[in-house]
């Protein structure tokens, strides 16, 4: 094992040993211990692997299900998905697939064989475990076939820990890239997909080398150099004395002292001007060589601010968003796994019950696996943006939906059957009730009453000039306050009466 010598004392840690001997040229192999250590000890190994799963895990899903009691079933939902932990194991899963190339997600049950395929009936009734697998865990299992004939070749079966089989139904394999023809992966030990550090290894050693330099002027940076008046050739135990002492008064001055020197002599700071180019550029360019090898935005790994850029939809902000974007689509296979496994044991029988007696003539006769179906196929779970918009902008588009929205009431209301105007009336309530940043008090109406509510009716009169479409005006604001809004209802009135004496 290498080492290296700084100040006389031998550091031979392992992550020196491997980033700084001159075997690493560009295009070296990693060892599952090398990816090991950069993830352990490296500045960039966890960013570069952890950083952007927790990015894209950043907010959390919008669950929703379209046929059921929402509210009580999205609460159930998530109150499980927190109890058995979800975000983290689904988290470090995806971690271990970019530090090595591929990683396992197990399900297992307490008394239950994991060779046997998994009955969904017995997750809510037995205590569960999720266990993520490395690949030295897995090692001889997921070698992937490489005979281009076979139906699984370049796939994954079941996979085996320590002789103990798991079932493909109980498992989730990840890949952090496509696996390549007959290339083996030492990290992995099969061929599968490399680590994100297999075309990084080469400028990580070189961002280790800028930390040593970083850590050599900082130690030089206060060094005094003081020009002295050499002694005469015969040098006694006295002048040594009075060089020693002087050089010890140098080294104790500071402010408010006065420190006298003879003439000829000088005292100055070791001259590292010109060296922070070079140290800037070269940390720099080590950080962008190791990102553009793993394919991500610099940006994460350059520690910079993303709270400006994400709110206002900067191009860095945009690539940064395209990029984990990516990593969610990525997760998907975990996801989906994951919801199965939490709809069950969060929709089971004993809250199907409580269900029932809330609900007794929706769900009193209806059998469980049939409810549960129906929630489960109308479930949905949607990623928030990642640029979020600014409040501006929330602005225009709050306006712009109201403005359409009373346009189509001008339009659609007075050609209209009780039924169908009941109908247009809910959807202006329902979409007023989703902009709940605007609207904080849900409305809620009376259909039944609107059904059977006839217009007084009133005198004869010219018939009125159309107002002009709400479309054309500037504003909400601008509509309430013009004089037509006041007329509005009595306009409406005659011309649902004029059309009720035409029908007649």
């Amino acid at each position: 094992m290498s080492s290296v010598d700084i100040d006389g004392s031998a550091l031979g840690s392992a992550l020196q040993s491997i980033l700084l001997c001159s075997d690493i040229v560009p295009g070296s192999d990693l060892s599952y211990e090398i990816c090991k250590l950069l993830y352990l000890f490296h500045p960039l190994g966890q960013k570069m692997t952890q950083t952007p799963v927790k990015m894209a895990q950043f907010k959390p899903r919008k669950i929703s299900v379209g046929d059921g009691p929402e509210e009580e079933l999205v609460k159930q939902f998530e109150k499980q998905w927190k109890e058995d932990q979800v975000d983290h194991t689904i988290c470090w899963t995806a971690t271990v697939a970019r530090i090595y190339g591929i990683s396992s997600l197990a399900l297992l049950q307490e008394d239950v064989d994991s060779s046997q395929p998994l009955d969904l009936d017995t997750l809510a009734d037995k205590s569960i475990s999720f266990n993520v697998f490395d690949p030295l865990n897995t090692a001889g299992s997921l070698v992937l076939n490489q005979n281009p004939n076979a139906m699984d070749f370049l796939k994954h079966g079941d996979i085996a820990v320590q002789g103990q089989r798991y079932h493909r139904s109980r498992t989730v394999v990840l890949l952090n890239e496509q696996p390549v023809y007959i290339a083996y992966m030492p990290a992995a030990f099969g061929f599968v997909g490399p680590s994100v550090y297999q075309r990084a290894l080469y400028p990580m050693k070189t961002f280790i080398q800028t930390m040593l330099a970083d850590d050599m002027v900082s130690r030089k940076v206060g060094l005094i150099i003081a020009t002295l008046k050499m002694a005469s050739s015969v040098v006694n135990a006295v002048m040594r004395a009075a060089a020693a002492t002087k050089r010890a008064i140098l080294k104790l001055g500071a402010t408010d002292n006065v420190l006298s020197i003879a003439e000829g002599e000088s005292i100055s700071s070791l001259d590292l001007t010109n060296i922070d180019g070079p140290l800037e550029a070269a940390r720099k360019h080590a950080v962008e060589n190791t990102a553009s090898a793993c394919d991500m935005p610099a940006s994460i790994l350059k520690h910079e601010s993303y709270a400006e850029g994400f709110g206002e939809g900067t191009e860095d902000a945009k690539a940064v968003a395209a990029y984990l974007d990516g990593i969610r689509t990525w997760m998907d296979r975990l996801y989906a796994f994951m919801d199965m496994v939490t709809q069950r044991r969060a929709w089971n029988k004993k809250f199907y019950k409580v269900i029932q007696e809330k609900y007794p003539e929706s769900y009193g006769k209806k059998p469980y696996e049939q409810a549960f179906y129906e929630w489960s196929n109308s479930f949905t779970a949607e990623w928030p943006p990642l640029i979020q918009e600014p409040e501006s902008e929330k602005v225009r588009v709050a306006d712009t939906k109201l403005k359409a929205c009373i346009a189509l009431a001008q339009v659609l209301l007075p050609e209209m059957d009780p039924e169908n105007k009941v109908a247009v009336i809910k959807f202006i309530e329902d979409t007023t009730n989703n902009m709940q940043e605007w609207f904080p008090v849900p409305l809620e109406l009376d259909y039944d009453a609107l059904k059977e509510y006839t217009p007084p009716e009133q005198q004869e009169q010219e018939e009125p000039a159309a107002p002009p479409p709400f479309s054309a005006r500037d504003s909400v604001a601008a509509f309430l306050s013009s004089k037509d809004a006041g007329d509005l209802p009595h306009r409406v009135a005659k011309i649902e009466d004029w059309a009720r004496r035409q029908r007649k």
